[in-house]
Parts: structure tokens; C-alpha cells; sequence
């Protein structure tokens, strides 16, 4: 017999079971209920109560004590919002939060180790940090509001090779109506904390925080990072948020925490903070020994010039200071450096006898080494900046250190002005984003080409150099109007001195900012003190606040003696002899930045022409080549004005399908040029952006690529068009010739072709330097495919091939395309048909002549009088025949009775009497012998008898002989 031990738990509240109340009914009443922490680990649970009313709310600083329903004071160490939620520890996943990784599709070869198992969101102590990879994550919070509330949260999103998105469903997993400008979130500069808030309905509100990209290099892209969050409407909170550590509330009822003092610490949900001995520790997390100073622990700069004119180096020690000077081995503060003269002024500034540069007066300019000038008659001051002397910080740029993790860098410079250049400073960790800025309020063209279109506003140049022995990084960003801040261009590692410029085609206010990391991975140490980027000069043109360097030839009034600069015309150059404007050439575009002249007109390239403000040079779809005697006309407009054509699909090392999308313009000017559109990020711009005419996030120009992920493989609803860039920006010209402008195509990339028609190459430039592509990208297309060996379009991602294969692509038909066929005659009538030569090489042109009919004599009529011809030969013959036969035999007659009449009288003797008869009459026998010229006729005869010539003897005896 066997014995079972039954063993019965009590539940016990707090750690077996929590209270909950449930939804409200319609008369706005709710029960509170027991629910365990795990089904069936325990019985007893206590019986359903009625709850507070649905409307009911504590104050900031208080929670609901669920035992007793009633509203309670957080105790000291703690806070709470009352009707809200915060999160701003991080150290673990708070509770209600997850991270779901959507699984990828799986490569083209089914690699099974591509997947996003280990991606998700992780806790980094004040933050949460996204993946850095192109798997998308999402993090994930249920909250219930018993009124309309909001989310708020901080975060930085620097950089565009992932999407962020921030959206909302309901508890049917249906997504909240929500705008495009609250969904995707815009980028920030490195460093730059910014907030979003959305407001929230009553009811279940499943909020997601969601990461992706298409990564398609080895570059590591820089995470998403979200902090602070607080959620309005939950109408009551049953538990306080502790304080974290190195923040306290010292009194019960509190609505936050404060910040320890310096030289202090606290740790979790602390109520006051705790002295640390300053004179060898420091506060951290905990109290920690002060380490021995080194050269970590400094940084150098350079004075200001004094009343003497002078300058020296200082070294300061980085703040707050936590190393001991006096410890064995501690390195020591250098001493100063020489006193050395100051650098002389920047262009446009000058010294009054001071030490102290000041900008020219307007209508001015100097060198920065002698005194201000006035511009000489028909020139006009050039307005800008031109930094490259480095005494002190100019005003008009800021430089600061960011680090999301580390305070202490906030108080530090992060660049450091060093006499002829600017470098980046010490920082206080590797991790450390070292920022410098300048500001350009707006831009103002010289008066003689302020009214030119579609031109440059203005640019910016620097010459700079990065020294690294780690994975540091320098960013070139802009943020035009205060809107959107995008990365310009970014350098890695080790870069020699060069020298970078940027067109800006706005006329907008634009801040410019270079901020450079050691190290992209978390670090609280300065490990790569020697790292730095040094910037030697920056220039930028027609600053509307700028100083002037010099002066600028420009147009003058037509009145006499005038001395007043007036605007060009569009696409009209200053000449320089007599200060008017005068009309560029035909078929060459105006370069407004070069010196005023003839120069400044340069000619466009083969089969394209200028617009008519010569702003820019173009195909108008028309291209014409000869070739011995042969000249093909070719009309490209059948391919319309911008073609567009897509490779792939590609995937990515973890399964990503994606696509490159590319538009060219291939005919026409400003109006017909490409369009590429971001769907996501900097959506904020797109009120600016349409009043410009354009789309969000979009470039315009004569070829452009957009990245396209398709709806569905990554977990979103629509496709995405991310990661727009400028291919081409100038077009140089249309030629049969493999060879232009030092692009080479390289029809050996496609498979050949035996017609006869040559292939015609479109070249493009964008003349916008890259990391990858000093001399900037450059593009060619031919008459859509893409090679074999670049199936990407590119295979050095600075020159791009393309293949575009149509029949509005051949020439236009003529005359030589097509022949004639004529038809039988039946009836009286025949048909002139015209067809095209095959295989057709051509479109458009001549059409086909119209079916001809001619009257013509038919064959009946031919035979027939062949036929009589025939017949009547046959007759003849016949009769001649005939004729000659009879004649022939009379001849045989006379000659053989001649013969036989002879012979009878030849057999006696005499031969005087040899030839007569008896009874002749000797008168008789006198024969005459006459010569007669034969007749056609009778030249018949003689050929059918074979004789030449008949001889008739005439004799006046009845009978004759005839010889013939």
C-alpha cells in the first residue's frame, strides 16, 4: 500500500501574489483582485474586493498601497510621479520591458549561423543601447492608461545606416494612427541628447521602440541610445522608483532625486549621499584611491595673445582632478612654455596696436597682416571666413566634449586652438565625442552674380589630418535651419593631410560640425591620449556675417562715371577690360566661383548644350554621328527625360535582401533632372523641403541611388527608400568614344555584341570628393542591365557602369533602311511594296512609303505574240523548205540527163562536133553567156544548195543547158 504526502501552501502577499484591479465597468467601478506570481504555487488566495473608482489618483510622491487602497508617501531614497512612470536606471531591464529580435530571412545560401538570436537592447547602467547590426530589435512596453497621457523619452540617433522607428498598438496588435514625423525619428548630432514625445489614448497602449539597417560593408554603426523615459496617464503607480545611484531624496513625498555633491557618492535608492576623504580618494560609484598622475591626467592649450603681442603653451589638469601629485611615480604638471610672438590675424581681421584681432569695417578688406583697405573702383569686398591662424577660438564656433556616459566631460574643451592648427582635446575617456561647430547664419552672393539660378551659394574648405592608433573616427556633419543633422562625410583611422570641400546650393542658415571619437566602444579610461585629428585651416565663401580677404571684379553701372557694382544677367561674365557683363558663349555654362573673365565660361561636352541661364550643360535627347559617307541620327527622347533601374536582389552577411534603386537624367535641364527619396528619418524637414519643391530627405541631380529593403522581409508594412546619395552632379557629354574626360568605359564588362549600330556613352561627374574617392564619383552609361563582374553597378564604388539596352536606343530609320519589292503584274496592274531591311536597327524617322500601284503589260499579251511569231517562222521554213526541195530536184534532173546525154555522144571521135546534135543549126549553137548578181532570195537558195553563185547560159536552141 503506498502513502501520498499532499503539502498545502498558504499564499502569502508580496511574494506569492500581487493586486490588480480589473477593467472598469460601465459604471466606473473596478475590483481589486489577488493574482499569483506562479499558477497554482500556492491556495487562499483572498477574496475580490471592490476598488477605488476608475477616477481615482495619487499626488506626485505618493503610491497606492494596493493592501489598503489608499495613497501613501514614498519613503526617503525613493520618488514617484504620482499619474506617472519614470525609467532612468538601467543597470538591468526593468520589469515590463523585452527585446525581440525579428528573425531574417536566411541568405541565398542558406547559411544557418545568419541569425539575430544574440541582437537585442542592452542596459549600459544610464542608458539602453541598440544593436550594431542590421537585425532588427525591438524593445517592447505594455502600459494601461485610465486617461489620454503621453511618452516621453530621450535618446541619440547619429547615424542613417539604421531606421529608428517609434510606434504604437493597440491590445489587437493593430497600429495606432500616428504621423510619419512622430514615427520616424530624426537624426542628432554626435553627442546630442534630443526628445520625443507622443501623446497616448486611454486604454491598452503597447509601445515599440524598433532598430534596423542594411549594413553592406564592415563599417560599425553607431547604436541608438534611449534614456529617461516617463509616461503620463496611468492614473495611479502602487510602487516608488528608488533613486539611482549618485542621486538621493533625503525626505519622504518625493517627486525626484537630486545629485550628489562632488566628492560624494550614493548608491541605490539612497536617502543622503556619502563623503568620500578627498585627499586620496574620489567619488565614483563607490569611494575609490586617487591614482598617481600621468600624462593622461593633462592637457595643454594655448594662451591668449597678451599686450606684448605674446602667446605660450599651459598645461592644465583635466577637471575634475582624481590623481595624486605627490604619489610615488606621479608625473607632474610641465611647466609652461616659452613666451613665443602671436600668429598674425586671419585674413579679413587686423591689430590696432593691441593684442586683439578685430574683423575690417565694411567695404574693407586685409591679408590679416597689414591694415584694412578700401576695395579700388569696379571691385566689390569678397564676404566669408578664412581661419588659419589658431590664437583663440574664433566667435563665431563652439567646441565642447560629450560623453553619454561620463559627466566629467562636460566641463572639458574638446578641441584645443595650438598656434597654426586646431586639434582635438584630451577628453576624459577614449569614448569621449570631442565637438567643434561653426555657425553660418545665411549667405550672400557678390552683387554681380547675385541674380544667376540654380548656382552655389556658397563653400565650405578645410585642410585637416587624423593621427590614430585605434578605430577612431572624424565626422563632417551639417544641420541646415535648425532642423535636421545629417553626416556630411566621415573619415577613419589614420588619415594623411588633405584638403575637403563641401557645395552649398541653399540659401539657408547652416550649422557645420566636425565632432571626432577615439573609439567607437564604451570606455571610462584615456588609454589613446596620443590619438587627435588636426584641423590646419577652414574657409568659408559668402558668409553673410563674413569679413573680407580681398576684393572681387565686378559689373558696372552703364551710366557715366558710375562707380556703382550692378548685377549680371544669368549666364553673363564680367569682363574685365570694361566692367560690363557680357553673355556666355553658346553651349558653355558659367562658373560663378572663378576668376571674373572669359574664363569663367567653360564649354560643354560633346552632344550637349547649356541651358539658358548657362547654369549647367545637358542632352536634349538628340545625338548624331558619322562614319565615312553614313550619318545616324539618334532621338533618345522615346526613353523618356529620367530613367530608372534597379540590380538585385542583394543580401546582406545576415540574410538582408535589399535593392540599389538608381535614377538618371538623361535628357533635358533643370526641370527634367533625378529625384531619390528617404521615406524615413529627418522627416521634421519636410515642411522646409516642400516649399523648396522637393521630398523629405531628398536629392536632386542628374544621377542618384537610394537602398530599397521590400515591405514585409524586415517587419515593415511599406518598402523603405533609405541611404540616398549623389552619383553625378555634371554631365559631361554624349560620344561613341570609350574615352572621355579621363573616364574610360569598359564595354569589356558586358557581353559582346555584333550590331552594327555603335553603343553611345552618357559621362557623368559629381565633382564632391569622398573618404573612398578623392576625385569624386564618376558614372557612364551606354544604350537595362548591369555588368557581370559588377553586378552592384560599381566595383570600385568611386566609377559606376550601367547598360541600358532599348530600342529607343537605335537611330532613327531613313531611306537606307528599307527596300523595295515589286509585285507580279496580273490584270494589268502590279504592286511597288516597301519593307524594313532586317534585322531593323533603327526607330522613328521615315516611315514606311504607302503600297504603290503601276499599270504594267501582262503576260498573255507576250505569249500570244511569241506564239504567231513562232508560228509564222514555222510556215516560212516550212515553205522554203519546200521550195529549195523541189528546185533541187530539177536541178538533179537536167544534170543527170546532161550527163547521160554526154556520154552517148562522147563515144566516137571528133571533138569539134562533140557537143552538137544533129539538125543544130551551127548559128545556133552561138551561146551567149550572161553574168547575173543574185537576189536575197536567190542568196537563200545558194545557202540551202550550198553554192556561191549561179551561172545561166542562154542559147538560142530551144534547149539550154543550165549550169548552175
Amino acid at each position: 500500500m503506498q502513502m501520498y504526502c499532499v503539502c498545502v501552501c498558504m499564499c502569502n502577499w508580496q511574494t506569492d501574489y500581487y493586486y490588480e484591479y480589473t477593467e472598469c465597468d460601465s459604471t466606473g467601478s473596478r475590483w481589486r483582485v489577488a493574482i499569483p506570481h506562479r499558477t497554482g504555487a500556492c491556495t487562499g488566495l483572498p477574496e475580490p474586493v471592490r476598488g477605488t473608482e476608475c477616477t481615482f489618483s495619487c499626488e506626485a510622491g505618493e503610491f497606492l498601497e494596493m493592501s489598503a487602497q489608499e495613497c501613501t508617501k514614498c519613503a526617503a531614497g525613493s520618488y514617484s510621479l504620482g499619474s506617472g512612470i519614470r525609467f532612468d536606471q538601467w543597470d538591468s531591464m526593468p520589469t515590463g520591458f523585452s527585446s525581440l529580435a525579428t528573425s531574417l530571412e536566411n541568405s541565398p545560401h542558406g547559411d544557418d549561423k545568419l541569425t539575430c538570436n544574440s541582437s537585442s537592447w542592452v542596459p549600459q547602467g544610464n542608458y539602453l543601447e541598440s544593436n550594431r547590426d542590421e537585425c532588427t530589435v525591438s524593445l517592447i512596453y505594455a502600459v494601461h492608461l485610465k486617461k489620454q497621457g503621453s511618452v516621453s523619452f530621450e535618446y541619440q540617433y547619429p547615424d542613417s545606416n539604421l531606421l529608428f522607428e517609434f510606434f504604437i498598438q493597440n491590445d489587437q496588435c493593430q497600429e495606432m494612427d500616428q504621423s510619419t514625423a512622430t514615427k520616424w525619428l530624426k537624426l542628432t548630432n554626435h553627442g546630442e541628447w534630443a526628445t520625443h514625445t507622443v501623446n497616448l489614448k486611454s486604454g491598452t497602449n503597447i509601445l515599440y521602440w524598433r532598430t534596423g539597417g542594411v549594413l553592406m560593408g564592415t563599417k560599425v554603426v553607431k547604436p541608438v541610445l534611449l534614456k529617461n523615459f516617463q509616461i503620463e496617464g496611468v492614473a495611479y503607480t502602487s510602487v516608488c522608483f528608488p533613486c539611482k545611484p549618485g542621486t538621493f531624496s533625503r525626505v519622504p513625498g518625493s517627486s525626484s532625486c537630486e545629485p550628489c555633491p562632488r566628492d560624494t557618492y550614493s548608491g541605490h535608492g539612497a536617502s543622503s549621499c556619502t563623503s568620500c576623504k578627498t585627499t586620496t580618494q574620489y567619488a565614483s560609484a563607490v569611494c575609490k584611491d586617487r591614482p598617481p598622475c600621468s600624462k593622461k591626467d593633462y592637457f595643454q592649450i594655448h594662451t591668449a595673445c597678451d599686450h606684448e603681442g605674446k602667446t605660450q603653451v599651459i598645461y592644465k589638469w583635466i577637471e575634475p582632478k582624481i590623481c595624486l601629485e605627490r604619489a610615488t611615480g606621479a608625473e607632474m604638471l610641465p611647466q609652461s612654455g616659452e613666451r613665443e610672438p602671436c600668429p598674425p590675424c586671419n585674413p579679413g581681421f587686423y591689430t590696432n596696436d593691441t593684442a586683439t584681432c578685430s574683423p575690417c569695417p565694411p567695404g574693407t578688406y586685409s591679408d590679416g597682416l597689414e591694415p584694412c583697405k578700401q576695395c579700388p573702383a569696379g571691385t566689390e569686398p569678397t564676404l566669408g571666413y578664412e581661419y588659419k591662424w589658431w590664437n583663440v577660438l574664433p566667435a563665431n564656433m563652439k567646441t565642447s566634449c560629450f560623453n553619454v556616459g561620463n559627466s566629467k566631460c562636460d566641463t572639458m574643451n574638446g578641441w584645443e586652438v595650438a598656434g597654426d592648427h586646431i586639434q582635438s582635446g584630451a577628453g576624459s575617456s577614449d569614448n569621449d565625442y570631442l565637438i567643434l561647430n561653426i555657425h553660418v547664419p545665411g549667405f550672400k552672393l557678390p552683387t554681380s552674380i547675385s541674380s544667376h539660378s540654380g548656382t552655389e551659394f556658397g563653400r565650405i574648405t578645410f585642410e585637416f589630418e587624423t593621427l590614430c592608433a585605434a578605430d577612431c573616427e572624424l565626422y563632417f556633419m551639417m544641420d541646415v535651419n535648425r532642423k535636421s543633422t545629417t553626416v556630411v562625410e566621415s573619415w577613419e583611422r589614420s588619415k594623411p593631410r588633405q584638403t575637403y570641400t563641401h557645395v552649398m546650393t541653399k540659401n539657408a542658415s547652416v550649422s557645420y560640425t566636425w565632432a571626432f571619437q577615439r573609439t567607437n566602444q564604451p570606455s571610462d579610461v584615456r588609454r589613446n591620449v596620443n590619438d587627435m585629428a588636426r584641423i590646419y585651416s577652414i574657409s568659408v565663401s559668402n558668409a553673410v556675417d563674413g569679413v573680407s580677404s580681398g576684393c572681387r571684379a565686378c559689373a558696372l553701372s552703364t551710366q557715366p562715371s558710375s562707380s556703382t557694382c550692378v548685377p549680371c544677367p544669368p549666364g553673363h561674365y564680367i569682363d574685365t577690360h570694361t566692367s560690363q557683363c557680357t553673355e556666355c558663349p553658346r553651349n558653355t555654362y558659367l562658373v560663378s566661383h572663378v576668376t571674373p573673365g572669359p574664363d569663367a565660361c567653360k564649354p560643354c561636352g560633346p552632344a550637349s548644350k547649356s541651358d539658358k541661364d548657362h547654369s549647367l550643360c545637358y542632352s536634349d535627347c538628340h545625338f548624331n554621328h558619322t562614319e565615312g559617307n553614313v550619318t545616324l541620327t539618334f532621338d533618345f527622347g522615346l526613353l523618356g527625360s529620367v530613367g530608372s533601374l534597379m540590380n538585385g536582389p542583394s543580401f546582406t552577411s545576415k540574410g538582408t535582401k535589399y535593392y540599389h534603386h538608381f535614377n538618371i537624367s538623361l535628357c533635358g535641364g533643370q526641370g527634367q533632372l533625378a529625384v531619390c527619396t528617404d521615406n524615413v528619418t529627418d522627416l521634421s524637414s519636410t515642411d522646409y523641403q516642400r516649399e523648396k519643391g522637393e521630398g523629405a530627405n531628398a536629392v536632386k541631380t542628374f544621377m542618384c541611388q537610394s537602398t530599397i529593403i521590400p515591405a514585409g522581409g524586415r517587419g515593415f508594412h511599406t518598402a523603405i527608400s533609405s541611404q540616398s546619395i549623389v552619383l553625378a552632379d555634371t554631365f559631361l557629354g554624349a560620344t561613341v568614344d570609350d574615352t572621355l574626360d579621363g573616364i574610360r568605359a569598359r564595354p569589356e564588362l558586358y557581353p559582346h555584341t555584333s550590331k552594327k549600330v555603335p553603343d553611345v556613352n552618357f559621362y557623368y561627374r559629381s565633382l564632391d570628393a569622398t573618404s573612398s574617392c578623392e576625385s569624386g564619383r564618376t558614372s557612364y552609361h551606354c544604350f537595362s542591365g548591369f555588368s557581370i563582374q559588377c553586378p552592384a553597378g560599381t566595383c570600385d564604388g568611386c566609377t559606376f557602369h550601367f547598360l541600358w539596352e532599348s530600342s529607343g536606343a537605335c537611330p532613327t530609320c531613313t531611306e537606307r533602311d528599307y527596300h523595295r519589292i515589286e509585285g507580279v503584274c496580273k490584270g494589268g496592274h502590279q504592286d511597288l511594296l516597301y519593307v524594313w531591311t532586317e534585322p531593323k536597327l533603327c526607330m522613328g524617322g521615315v516611315s514606311l512609303p504607302e503600297k504603290e500601284t503601276l499599270k504594267c503589260e501582262g503576260m498573255e499579251f507576250w505569249i500570244r505574240l511569241g506564239a504567231g511569231l513562232g508560228a509564222f517562222t514555222a510556215v516560212l521554213l516550212v515553205s522554203l523548205t519546200c521550195y529549195f526541195w523541189k528546185k533541187n530536184k530539177r536541178l538533179e534532173y537536167k544534170y543527170s540527163r546532161l550527163v547521160m546525154s554526154a556520154n552517148k555522144e562522147c563515144d566516137m571521135p571528133g571533138a569539134d562536133s562533140c557537143a552538137m546534135m544533129e539538125g543544130e543549126n551551127e548559128g545556133d549553137m552561138e551561146d551567149e553567156v550572161v553574168y547575173t548578181k543574185p537576189s536575197l532570195l536567190g542568196k537563200l537558195k545558194a545557202i540551202a544548195s550550198k553554192k556561191y553563185e549561179n551561172v545561166q547560159l542562154n542559147s538560142s536552141h530551144s534547149k539550154a543547158l543550165v549550169w548552175s
